[in-house]
């Protein structure tokens, strides 16, 4: 869903008392930006990032365009190779054992959700396909995935469009993936944006205009939703979309979400989700970010460029070109928002 622009957001703003006015936010100037997709209009979405720890400077980003097919960039923002696919719509990976599987929200079928898995080639730099797998009714939307600590069973968080969440087992141990749907929970309205903390066992999700939700990840565990953070038009602007972690220690680091509706970013200290701050994307050679969608971030020494962490997002205008992804080194929002 594309928002307003943040200037009509202040022109609203002051032709009524009654709408609140968004936190300011600094800009923090983005280090490369990937080549465009090939689909124009609303195509790219939704980025992941695998760290090379040989040699980081050989990590990898994947994005998606959800009219044609994924991508996988190198840290330079060059793609590298594509992979042809119908709809796909958020993606995340995970490392296990030797392997790294990408799994991505698959809405080629608007009445049945499917899942499609890739196994990243990391020396070649491409998605070799897994296959797609049905999960259930209505049409797919936010990915995650869950590494579970005490047995490493991998489990993905398919978000659909209604608000409802499928929890599905991923099961990589025979010749073929097997797919099962363990549990279904649900919020109210629109939802996509979803990730999960693998130190603690916690989904987080973002319901689009209502604000941020809180579960446990564990297919045993109650289905209720816990409210952690409001769409209030002041530090979290509508349509709350991409959500992304970092980590610190055993539960602590932060939650950074899409602010979409006013082209921001905003922060939560963990373990208990408070507000942190915000910031934007812009201000430097390459240009800012606007109507974000989905973001990843992961933590760590990407090289010179990145030495503590590399944060990704979406651009929704990318004008003149098509729509790409921009690269923003985690130490400048750190040094930005004066974070300890």
């Amino acid at each position: 869903m594309r928002a307003l622009p943040f200037a009509a957001l202040l022109l609203a703003g002051c032709a009524t008392t009654s709408a609140p006015l968004a936190t300011e936010a600094p800009m923090v100037a983005a280090t490369a930006e990937t080549d465009p997709v090939d689909t124009a209009a609303d195509a790219a979405d939704d980025p992941a990032i695998w760290r090379n720890p040989a040699d980081p400077s050989k990590s990898l980003v994947i994005g998606t365009d959800k009219k044609a097919g994924i991508h996988v960039y190198s840290l330079a923002g060059k793609r590298l190779s594509f992979t042809p696919a119908e709809r796909l719509n958020n993606v995340d990976l995970r490392e296990t054992g030797a392997r790294v599987i990408a799994a991505a929200s698959d809405r080629a079928d608007v009445a049945t959700a499917h899942v499609s898995l890739f196994t990243l080639d990391t020396a070649a730099a491409k998605l070799v396909p897994l296959g797609r797998f049905p999960v259930g009714a209505g049409e797919a939307y936010g990915m995650c995935l869950w590494t579970r600590a005490r047995d490493h069973a991998l489990f993905g968080f398919i978000v659909l469009k209604d608000g409802r969440i499928d929890q599905v087992a991923i099961d990589l141990s025979g010749a073929t993936p097997k797919v099962t749907t363990v549990r279904s929970m649900k919020l109210a309205t629109q939802s996509e944006g979803c990730v999960v903390d693998d130190r603690t066992g916690q989904l987080y999700v973002a319901e689009e205009d209502v604000g941020l939700w809180r579960f446990d990840a564990d297919p045993s565990a109650a289905t209720t939703a816990t409210a952690i953070a409001k769409v209030d038009g002041k530090t979290l602007v509508a349509d709350a979309e991409g959500l992304a972690l970092a980590p610190s220690g055993r539960s602590g680091g932060y939650l950074v979400a899409s602010s979409q509706g006013d082209n921001a970013y905003t922060l939560y200290r963990l373990p208990g989700v408070t507000y942190a701050g915000r910031f934007r994307i812009g201000g430097g050679a390459i240009d800012g970010t606007s109507d974000t969608d989905g973001i990843d971030l992961m933590l760590g020494d990407f090289g010179p460029a990145y030495p503590r962490g590399l944060l990704v997002a979406q651009d929704g205008d990318n004008a003149p070109a098509t729509q790409n992804f921009k690269y923003v080194s985690w130490d400048a929002v750190r040094r930005a928002l004066k974070l300890r």
